[in-house]
């Protein structure tokens, strides 16, 4: 199937949903007061707007008003479609679907943006008016279904979550403290070419990171604190190349205490940090073995633990889905063009999808390229092919396309990962002519 064929089978099997018996309400998501808007199929409005609290009480509130509606109405199915926006909807989610069993739907914010003006031709925004435009989305089948992960996808899903946020305060750390390095010691990085890696500069950070207490402790000083952090002999060398560096510094020479206590306080910051991070990817790695998948997927070469437990956790259960395109949807994967009359633009990613997904695959992807001879081969011959070679990029995109219709393949057969099935035979003449 085309697809184009695909995506209108998709919208049309949305639109069949909603019948003439359907009551479809939109609410707009805040933090503590919803607005909800009732509509049928054809986008009548039904009873007044209600404006209802963010707890149990509110939850119950529009619960019972919707009990109401249908019964005046007999409407025998309800969908209610709310967007994805900041993390509020999740808790009305969850309530409607597991205390009401209420088919719930999400709309695209984008959507509303653009849609909203097509009722009063007005830009005005409100939550009211909002509510009423995501109601009138869902009638016209432009919404996209709900996924609140369970069970180990959930365990997977907040670690991952947990893991990323982490990453990004470390990263901040590490930039801050380059920041004061490039302003008070900017020679630092010469003597030691990854600062924040080796165990004598990470101790060296937390003692005399600023050249004035390098020159109080001399040579034989800083050598003695390079011995405490590293066991093994280390020579004079390096010691005496950092004091070479002090020496002839150009950083400031103004404010060295509390430079350098601001460094000493960011760098037990990054000490914990890490060993956090650590423990979050031990969790991960917990987790990852308790799907009933993790067996056959490690089984691929060059995929690690932790990336894989990573694109699980913002994958879900790979089950779920029809097929790998779906997944590639997903990731913001699927190809777009711009084109007008005769002018015609080039394909590229839509990136209308899970950021976090994309970023975790391009650097498995990375690691396929390298460790993986399949793959490897399939990267070399995008780049390299006659007709439409692509750039680098373009084939890590590929390359992260087909990893994901390997995860999806062998989480669907059961199966361990096996060469000689990795292409199907059409490629495999492109491989071999090539």
């Amino acid at each position: 199937m085309s697809k184009r064929n695909h995506l209108k089978e998709r919208l049309n099997k949305k639109l069949e949903a909603i019948t003439f018996e359907t009551l479809i309400v939109g609410v707009d998501i805040a933090k503590h007061n919803q607005w909800a808007r009732f509509v049928d199929c054809r986008g009548i409005e039904h009873n007044k707007a209600l404006k209802f609290e963010n707890n149990r009480n509110g939850f119950n509130a529009i619960l019972t008003r919707i009990y109401e509606i249908c019964k005046q109405e007999d409407f025998n199915k309800v969908i209610v479609g709310m967007e994805p926006t900041g993390h509020y909807w999740k808790a009305f989610a969850n309530f409607l679907l597991k205390q009401a069993k209420i088919t719930v739907v999400l709309v695209n914010p984008y959507h509303t943006k653009k849609a909203k003006e097509l009722d009063d031709n007005s830009q005005t925004k409100s939550d009211k008016k909002d509510a009423l435009t995501i109601a009138r989305l869902v009638k016209d089948g432009r919404y996209f279904e709900t996924y609140l992960p369970h069970d180990v996808y959930a365990e997977l899903r907040g670690l991952t979550t947990t893991r990323h946020s982490m990453n990004k305060r470390k990263k901040s750390i590490i930039n801050t403290i380059t920041a004061v390095l490039d302003e008070y010691f900017p020679e630092y990085g010469t003597v030691f070419k990854q600062p924040f890696k080796g165990k004598a500069s990470m101790h060296l950070l937390k003692v005399c990171p600023i050249p004035k207490f390098i020159l109080e402790l001399g040579e034989d000083g800083v050598l003695d604190e390079i011995k405490k952090a590293v066991k093994k002999t280390v020579g004079r060398k390096k010691a005496a190349q950092l004091l070479e560096a002090a020496k002839d510094s150009i950083g400031v020479d103004y404010g060295e205490k509390a430079a350098r206590f601001k460094i000493q306080q960011l760098m037990e910051e990054l000490e914990l940090i890490t060993n956090q991070l650590k423990s979050v990817e031990e969790e991960m790695s917990e987790a990852l073995k308790k799907t009933e998948i993790a067996e056959y997927l490690m089984s691929i070469p060059g995929i690690g633990v932790v990336s894989l437990a990573t694109c699980l956790g913002e994958l879900g259960d790979p089950l779920r889905f029809e097929n790998a395109r779906q997944m590639s949807r997903l990731a913001g994967y699927n190809l777009i063009e711009d084109s007008s009359g005769k002018n015609k633009s080039g394909t590229c990613i839509s990136k209308r999808g899970r950021k976090n997904l994309r970023s975790v695959l391009y650097q498995i992807s990375l690691t396929m390229v390298a460790n993986n001879k399949e793959l490897r081969q399939l990267y070399d011959y995008l780049k390299t092919r006659e007709k439409n070679p692509l750039k680098k990029m373009q084939a890590l995109v590929v390359i992260s396309k087909k990893v994901l219709t390997l995860i999806f393949t062998l989480s669907k057969k059961k199966a361990y990962y096996e060469p000689e099935l990795v292409f199907g035979s059409y490629r495999k003449s492109q491989l071999q002519a090539a």
